[in-house]
């Protein structure tokens, strides 16, 4: 496959030409990147008005992913949530919907920024499952279908994420159905799944029945960190399609980064060759990890292949102390809270990676699981809407004086999370003791 944006720019740098453009290093520096590192000239494309060799690259990755549009974002999954909430929310005013999205409590805290920049409501689906965890959101076809029905009127579309921070997955064909059986689209947070289209079998969300969805190709491809895809269906309604630039463009920058946009350009190229076979030995190596901790004592929690979700509670450790060995042991974790230890790989971690998680982890000799307090995820009253909150004047507090107070900021441990309080609601005594347990100390709330 052709690497069109990377060919450009590898030409242009090797010209030695006199670049009186930006940016101002003038492809000089101490990085060593620099001479790759362009702005927009001639023959270089524009990111928003692809036209040339960003339009063929892009072309390039909508074929390895079967969409009928994968648009690039050099901002990461956060510049692709607000661009396809605003696609919904168009079609929808096309329709004759209402700007109501009706979404998974778990979602980005990009989402929440975006219903404060487009200003729509907010129909939660909480987690069905218990216990709480601020990392999953367990929700089922059935539980959509009554939340839609309940419904005065019909919204504009559904969104969730999946997989979680955890690696849990939600089943997308079931929610896709019902979805679509009310004539409204499906919204995909899947930042964490990029990969999942090129599996033995493919369960990317666009193959699943996904309407939109954005990637974070850094996050689980050998892409740099920014590099992200907005994608839409075959299936999807023109709209998305037609106007998923101009969308993109109302929330970028102007200055997109071209060692990011060649970072994915190159992508297409490492998908389009062994990658699947690359990918199957990788997640087939993290299975036989999984299994040699499960015989060592360790819980695990289920997640997607190129996940390992130690139950740290469940197995007698805390998170954050697991995650400590591992450092001892020159291992950097993804994420670790009370009750979890996320460990993320992909085919580019050596087999050195597996070896040191064996040593710092095995075996595991805790007396048994440690107790938990039994936590109740609240249903805060709502005092005002996010875009209310968030543009009002805050003033931080300490988070057990915070009772009775409005929320004016989002506040979890890391996202995306189940937001133990929403901007906007009232902080009760239940929140409280979720924050101390997951050491949140500080809140913003409204003066």
């Amino acid at each position: 496959m052709d690497t069109p944006i990377c060919d450009f720019v590898r030409h242009y740098a090797k010209a030695g030409g006199s670049r009186l453009h930006m940016p101002g290093h003038k492809g000089r520096g101490p990085l060593g990147c620099e001479s790759l590192d362009i702005t927009e000239i001639d023959g270089a494309d524009s990111l928003y008005r692809a036209a040339g060799v960003i339009a063929a690259s892009e072309r390039n990755a909508a074929r390895l992913f079967g969409a009928q549009a994968t648009c690039y974002s050099t901002e990461g999954s956060s510049h692709c949530i607000r661009a396809m909430l605003y696609l919904a929310l168009l079609e929808a005013a096309s329709q004759g919907r209402r700007p109501l999205i009706v979404a998974g409590r778990n979602a980005h805290q990009a989402f929440i920024l975006a219903a404060a920049l487009l200003d729509f409501e907010i129909v939660w689906l909480w987690p069905e499952e218990e216990p709480f965890s601020l990392c999953s959101c367990p929700i089922s076809a059935a539980g959509l279908a009554q939340t839609l029905d309940a419904l005065p009127a019909s919204p504009a579309a559904v969104y969730v994420t999946s997989p979680d921070y955890l690696g849990g997955s939600l089943d997308i064909p079931a929610l896709a159905t019902v979805s679509h059986a009310r004539g409204l689209p499906l919204l995909v947070d899947n930042a964490h799944g990029a990969y999942l289209h090129f599996l033995a079998q493919p369960c990317h969300p666009l193959d699943q029945g996904a309407d939109l969805c954005c990637d974070s190709a850094h996050k689980t491809l050998p892409v740099l960190t920014g590099g992200a895809y907005l994608q839409a269906a075959k299936t999807a309604p023109p709209l998305f399609f037609r106007e998923a630039k101009r969308a993109l463009a109302l929330f970028g920058s102007t200055s997109p980064s071209y060692l990011i946009l060649q970072s994915l350009d190159q992508a297409n190229r490492y998908l389009a060759r062994d990658y699947r076979d690359q990918l199957c030995q990788c997640a087939a190596r993290v299975e036989q990890l999984k299994s040699r901790l499960r015989q060592e004592g360790w819980v695990l929690a289920p997640s997607d292949p190129l996940k390992l979700t130690l139950a740290a509670a469940a197995s007698g450790c805390r998170g954050p102390e697991l995650a400590e060995a591992l450092r001892r042991r020159n291992v950097e974790c993804e994420y670790a809270d009370p009750d979890h230890l996320v460990l993320m790989f992909t085919p580019q971690n050596p087999e050195r990676d597996y070896q040191r998680v064996i040593g710092a982890l095995a075996p595991n000799r805790a007396a048994g699981p440690l107790p938990r307090p039994g936590l109740t995820l609240p249903r805060p009253p709502v005092c005002c809407s996010p875009r209310e909150a968030l543009f009002a004047v805050p003033e931080t507090v300490g988070a057990r004086e915070a009772a009775g107070r409005v929320l004016a900021a989002p506040t979890v441990s890391c996202p995306p999370a189940v937001p133990v309080v929403m901007a906007g609601e009232m902080i009760g005594p239940e929140a409280i003791e979720i924050f101390r347990y997951y050491g949140i100390e500080t809140l913003a709330v409204l003066k």
